[in-house]
């Protein structure tokens, strides 16, 4: 099959998912609009109505890169399955009956980085500047839906050394470097 023309990185807070670049990137987080993240900077975790506005508008940018033909990487709290099917399909995907993805399935590689609560947590506490109040990681768990067929994704362990996180994607990928450059942010975020 082709080359997916989105990795997605759906993964709680604080997983290190802004470490993997190389193509063009896209933090989710500067896309909340400012009641969002008032909340999350309260500690009160996002609903359903709150975020999907948000996913759609993720969405709409995934659409419009691929139409460029321009390769990108969303870090994005997509932690229900609907969630991802939004960034997937749009804002149908929330009146959808059907569980079922649509063929652009495949254009969009989701990427869980999977850690323990307490791996994330010493990330979450070395990140500095970031609106989302610490104490919302454990409800971001509880709304951790894992991926699961159809959906086009892989898991990597956040045990891993970033280079090795890196490796493993350029794999899945079955591109050669094609993330150029790795930036080790765990430490700063």
């Amino acid at each position: 099959p082709p080359a997916p023309s989105s990795v997605c990185i759906p993964a709680q807070a604080g997983s290190g998912n802004r470490a993997v670049l190389g193509w063009k990137f896209y933090d989710a987080d500067e896309y909340h609009p400012t009641e969002n993240i008032k909340k999350m900077a309260q500690g009160i975790p996002l609903n359903d109505q709150d975020r999907i506005p948000w996913l759609c508008k993720l969405h709409d940018i995934l659409m419009r890169e691929e139409s460029a033909g321009q390769s990108v990487i969303l870090a994005c709290s997509a932690l229900k399955k609907m969630y991802r099917h939004i960034l997937v399909s749009g804002g149908d995907a929330v009146y959808s009956k059907s569980e079922q993805l649509d063929s652009a399935t495949g254009k969009v590689l989701f990427i869980h980085l999977d850690g323990s609560m307490e791996l994330i947590a010493s990330h979450l506490d070395k990140r500095r500047g970031h609106f989302m109040a610490p104490e919302l990681l454990q409800s971001q768990f509880d709304t951790l839906e894992p991926l699961s067929a159809p959906e086009n994704f892989i898991t990597v362990s956040l045990e891993k050394s970033v280079s090795e996180i890196v490796s493993e994607i350029e794999k899945s990928l079955h591109l050669e470097k094609c993330f150029s450059t790795a930036v080790s942010e765990l430490d700063a975020h």
